[in-house]
């Protein structure tokens, strides 16, 4: 059985900064793209940011050069650093991986930017 395991959500003032942290336990052979979505209350969930294994990255527009995705492969993890946050990053993460070819989800993370 795989798991997503994720952490590093809170609440945080505007303009602060979080990391999320996700790692891949479990009986794994392979691993393909890792990344993050995120859900606000009454939206559809919408892709954040993704990384393939090759290190090919997609960002959504709306936290292009505030947030920065990054994995370390040996360690099975997938990070999500988040810079100049505003109100409308809050959210819940949840982390996204292939792993052996098949599709995994956190259990979501919350992300609260208020003052």
């Amino acid at each position: 059985q795989v798991q997503l395991v994720e952490s590093g959500g809170g609440l945080v003032q505007p303009g602060g900064s979080l990391r999320l942290s996700c790692a891949a336990s479990g009986k794994i052979f392979s691993i393909g793209t890792m990344g993050w979505y995120r859900q606000a209350p009454g939206k559809q969930r919408e892709l954040v940011a993704i990384r393939s294994s090759g290190g090919i990255t997609n960002y959504a527009d709306s936290v292009k050069g505030r947030f920065t995705i990054s994995r370390d492969n040996a360690k099975n993890t997938v990070y999500l650093q988040m810079n100049s946050l505003k109100p409308e990053d809050t959210a819940v993460y949840y982390c996204y991986s292939t792993v052996n070819r098949y599709d995994y989800w956190g259990q979501g993370t919350q992300v609260t930017v208020s003052s």
